[in-house]
C-alpha cells in the first residue's frame, strides 16, 4: 500500500509506548514476492539458475504460472493446501518509509524441509528470514555439509537466541543486511563492528539511497548507488542488489564489481511499482553497468 504522506508526521514520541497507528493508504497492489522468488527473479534475468526451496500456500497457482512463464524452476516448491502462502503486507510512505507485517502461512512448514532433498549441484545456499527454526536448521545443515551460505536474517533478527545468531554469522561465508540490522545484529551479540568482521569473511551492509559497504577484516570498499531514471517503489531494491551481488559472486568477480552489479540490479527494481515487473537483458544489464561505472562487464 501506498501512503501520501510521511509516517513519520502520524506518531507520537510522548505515546510510542501505546502506539496506535492507523494510515489511510491511496495505492494498494498484491503482488508476487517473498525474499526467496525475489531473489530468484533477478538470478534468473541475471543468468544464474535459483533452486528455491520452500513451502507455499493453497493460492500459488497463479504465482507458478508466473515464473513458469520465466522459466523459474518449481521443483522445490511445496504445497501446503490448507494454508495461505506466507504474505507480506507493507505501507510505504512518500519518503520511502515503510511499516509492515509478515504472515507466515504455509511457511510453517518449512522446517520439515531439507538441503538433503534437492537433488541438483549447487555452490551456495541464501538463508533469508523465514520461519526462525527452519533458518537455524539451515546454517546447522550447510555447517554440517561444509556448504557456503549467505545469512540474511532481516527482521528474525529479534527471533534468534544469541547462540543461534552467532552460529549463523560465525559460519557465514557473506554476511548481509542494512545498517539499522547490523547495528541490532552486533547489539544482540555484544560485539564490535571490528570483532563482527573478524567473525564473517564478508560483511554487506546496505545504505538504500547512499549504495553498500562491502567489509572483509583488510578492507573495505564503498559501492555507489546507481542512477535511477525514476524512483517509483523502493520495496524489493535489498532483495534485488542481492541477486545482483550473487550473480557476480559465482563468477567469482571481484567484491567491489559483485557490489556494483547488486547497485545496477537493484535500480531496475525501484524504477519499477512491485518485486519482479522489472525486466532487462544481460547485454541491456551490462550497458547501464558501464554507463554508471566506466568500466566494462562481459556476463
Amino acid at each position: 500500500m501506498g501512503f501520501p504522506g510521511k509516517i513519520a508526521d502520524r506518531i507520537m514520541a510522548d505515546k510510542i509506548h501505546t502506539i496506535s497507528l492507523s494510515l489511510l493508504a491511496d495505492k494498494l497492489h498484491k503482488q508476487f514476492g517473498g525474499t526467496a522468488g525475489n531473489i530468484a527473479y533477478s538470478l534468473k534475468l541475471l543468468g544464474v539458475e535459483p533452486l528455491v526451496q520452500t513451502y507455499v500456500g493453497n493460492d500459488f497457482d497463479p504465482y507458478q504460472k508466473f515464473w513458469k512463464k520465466h522459466n523459474i524452476p518449481t521443483t522445490y516448491i511445496n504445497v501446503d493446501a490448507k494454508n495461505s502462502s506466507g504474505t507480506y503486507f507493507a505501507v510505504t510512505d512518500t519518503a520511502d518509509n515503510q511499516i509492515g507485517a509478515y504472515y507466515k502461512g504455509a511457511l510453517i512448514r518449512n522446517s520439515s524441509l531439507h538441503l538433503a532433498c534437492i537433488h541438483e549441484p549447487f555452490d551456495l545456499v541464501v538463508i533469508s528470514a523465514n520461519e526462525p527454526k527452519a533458518m537455524t536448521q539451515y546454517v546447522t545443515e550447510c555447517v554440517k555439509r561444509k556448504i557456503p551460505y549467505m545469512y540474511d536474517p532481516s527482521f528474525q533478527i529479534g527471533n534468534f537466541s544469541k547462540a543461534e545468531l552467532l552460529q549463523g554469522v560465525s559460519h557465514a561465508a557473506i554476511f548481509i543486511g542494512n545498517d539499522y540490522e547490523l547495528s541490532l545484529i552486533e547489539k544482540q551479540l555484544e560485539l564490535t563492528h571490528a570483532e563482527l568482521l573478524a567473525l564473517c569473511p564478508i560483511v554487506i551492509t546496505t545504505l538504500g539511497a547512499k549504495g553498500s559497504r562491502i567489509e572483509t577484516k583488510d578492507t573495505a570498499i564503498d559501492i555507489q548507488p546507481a542512477k535511477a531514471k525514476s524512483i517509483v517503489d523502493p520495496t524489493g531494491a535489498g532483495d534485488a542488489y542481492r541477486s545482483g551481488f550473487l550473480a557476480g559472486f559465482s563468477r567469482g568477480f571481484d567484491l567491489k564489481t559483485c557490489g556494483q552489479m547488486g547497485s545496477i540490479a537493484a535500480v531496475y527494481t525501484v524504477e519499477m511499482y512491485g518485486t519482479q515487473t522489472h525486466a532487462y537483458t544481460q547485454k541491456e544489464f551490462c550497458i547501464r553497468y558501464k554507463q554508471n561505472y566506466k568500466n566494462g562487464l562481459v556476463l
